[in-house]
């Protein structure tokens, strides 16, 4: 499903804003690290800003990705980005062709556009979660299960405790990730089908009146009717300020109580973050 092989070159890309100069040491060590797994990284011509925040046109950027979707010798796709502009480049990617390969698309943040896009265009799972924690605090650990992940050795990377809220289980494919990313998807025709789906539910940014705000819209939206369950990930702003109400006591006035939701310190954007497979069948008990 998602295993490579040791030489295997893998694309590096960058989507969402572009990285600044001065980050170019570390975008170094993450090479160097892929090499010592015996990894090929290949970069896009479009990873630094120019002039402001993009490192390339949205149409530069998509054909960056296309080229290593398009490529046999490149086996898995890694974004690196995150920020505010990946779904510029939606109306530019060749879903045909994604379609048509195993590769695996891998991203956070703001690549949530992307994720969701490519499957509700073509039905094909991609991976929520960021490369650049190789890098981080618990670098060593997350160096352990990425590499036992993509060798096909064991799944820790997308193992995580969790806890459900209420409800006593839930099932169903996965969809979501960044919240604020998710909604920008409302209303076009890359935003997935809820029916049946778990929600993915997770952020970076944003305090009360913005959480109140994304779930007032994605009740207008009817996802909380249509969902057959909510896993509420991260929200670092939240969880740093230590708002009150926090993020489920804010989603109770939303969701009805037979609703299942489940909740994990593991999924979003902290550095000992797992991976999710959003696209795929998924199931929570307790």
């Amino acid at each position: 499903m998602i295993k490579l092989n040791p030489g295997d070159k893998i694309g590096i890309v960058c989507c969402s804003n572009g990285w600044e100069r001065r980050k170019e040491t570390k975008l170094r060590r993450l090479e160097e690290i892929l090499l010592g797994m015996c990894l090929v990284p290949v970069l896009s011509p479009y990873i630094f800003e120019r002039g402001g925040v993009e490192s390339g046109s949205a149409v530069e950027r998509a054909q960056a990705l296309m080229d290593f979707y398009r490529d046999d010798t490149v086996k898995g796709i890694f974004d690196i980005s995150g920020g505010d502009i990946a779904n510029g480049i939606l109306p530019y990617l060749d879903y045909k062709a994604i379609a048509e390969t195993d590769k695996k698309f891998w991203g956070y943040s703001d690549l949530t556009t992307i994720i969701n896009a490519i499957y509700a265009k073509t039905g094909k799972s991609s991976v929520l979660y960021q490369i650049c924690n190789l890098l981080y605090e618990h670098a060593e650990e997350q160096q352990g299960n990425f590499r036992n992940a993509i060798f096909g050795e064991s799944g820790e990377l997308f193992q995580f405790p969790y806890e459900l809220l209420q409800g006593n289980a839930m099932e169903g494919i996965v969809v979501g990730g960044n919240v604020r990313c998710f909604l920008k998807l409302a209303g076009t025709a890359y935003f997935p089908a809820l029916n049946d789906r778990i929600l993915l539910l997770e952020s970076f940014g944003g305090t009360v009146p913005q959480m109140l705000t994304y779930f007032s819209q994605l009740q207008q939206l009817g996802a909380f009717e249509q969902v057959r369950g909510i896993l509420l990930g991260t929200f670092t702003q939240m969880e740093q300020e230590k708002c009150q109400p926090d993020v489920w006591t804010l989603l109770r006035d939303f969701v009805s109580l037979e609703l299942p939701v489940a909740r994990t310190a593991f999924v979003g954007h902290d550095t000992d973050s797992r991976a999710v497979l959003v696209g795929e069948y998924r199931r929570f008990e307790r």
